[in-house]
């Protein structure tokens, strides 16, 4: 199914569905864990706005697309980055992929006395520098890459906290097991307190995150439905919101 065809039915159905409504019904969504706070409040406005329900499971991209691949029930995957949902495409496991939000990564720390930026990193005068597993979590790939670009991955190797996600690496720094760490900007947008450095974009890759109807999903007219209202301004703005960038 090309692109053109897959939107043209995202939109009929989320028009019929929308429009004339249907049974209740729900979707099983599998959601990088950098979208958690994003993701409760564009399921909170979906649900209210379809009268579907949502059944989501946050983890790293990683083990969610492992998860997948084993025959885990999901219908739609959002993923953190853009390499596995085209490899679930090509595949033949999905199809109708796109860009649902471009994650900014910063340097955070819980201090408010302590003042980040690239000097922070060079002097190291930390004894715990959190980031996410880099084999996967996209984010933590983006924090090696900054680490590797400033020449700094072996210097401060020994001081590495790595997280099973990024929301457990924003978890060592929320309760100071480390000082500082890479996360999200979306994780300290709205609540995060202290302080952060907004890493440039010329240190990593642009986090592109791809979001993708997977094949349990097929035959699913909500889960449809949930990839047109992502697409749609409503989410957008609630994206927008939590700090990431969109299209």
């Amino acid at each position: 199914m090309n692109s053109a065809t897959t939107q043209a039915l995202y939109s009929t159905l989320f028009g019929l569905i929308f429009t004339h409504g249907i049974h209740a019904g729900e979707v099983k969504i599998a959601v990088a864990a950098n979208f958690t706070g994003a993701m409760k409040e564009v399921a909170a406005n979906f649900e209210k706005s379809s009268r579907h329900k949502t059944i989501i499971s946050y983890g790293s991209t990683g083990k969610l697309y492992t998860q997948i691949r084993n025959g885990a029930p999901f219908e739609v995957f959002m993923s953190a980055d853009q390499h596995r949902p085209k490899k679930l495409e090509i595949d033949g496991l999905a199809h109708g992929r796109f860009t649902y939000a471009i994650g900014q990564l910063v340097l955070w720390s819980k201090d408010e006395q302590r003042r980040l930026s690239e000097k922070t990193l060079h002097q190291a005068d930390f004894n715990k520098l959190a980031l996410a597993n880099p084999k996967t979590a996209p984010y933590g790939n983006a924090a090696i890459t900054v680490l590797k670009r400033l020449k700094l991955d072996k210097k401060l190797e020994q001081k590495w906290v790595i997280g099973d996600s990024i929301a457990q690496t924003y978890q060592f720094v929320a309760t100071s097991n480390a000082e500082v760490g890479f996360v999200a900007k979306a994780q300290i947008a709205l609540n995060g307190g202290g302080n952060h450095w907004d890493i440039p974009d010329t240190l990593y890759e642009p986090i592109r995150q791809d979001a993708v109807l997977l094949a349990k999903g097929e035959d699913n007219p909500v889960a449809i439905a949930f990839m047109a209202y992502l697409k749609g301004s409503a989410a957008q703005v609630t994206i927008d919101k939590f700090g990431y960038m969109t299209e």
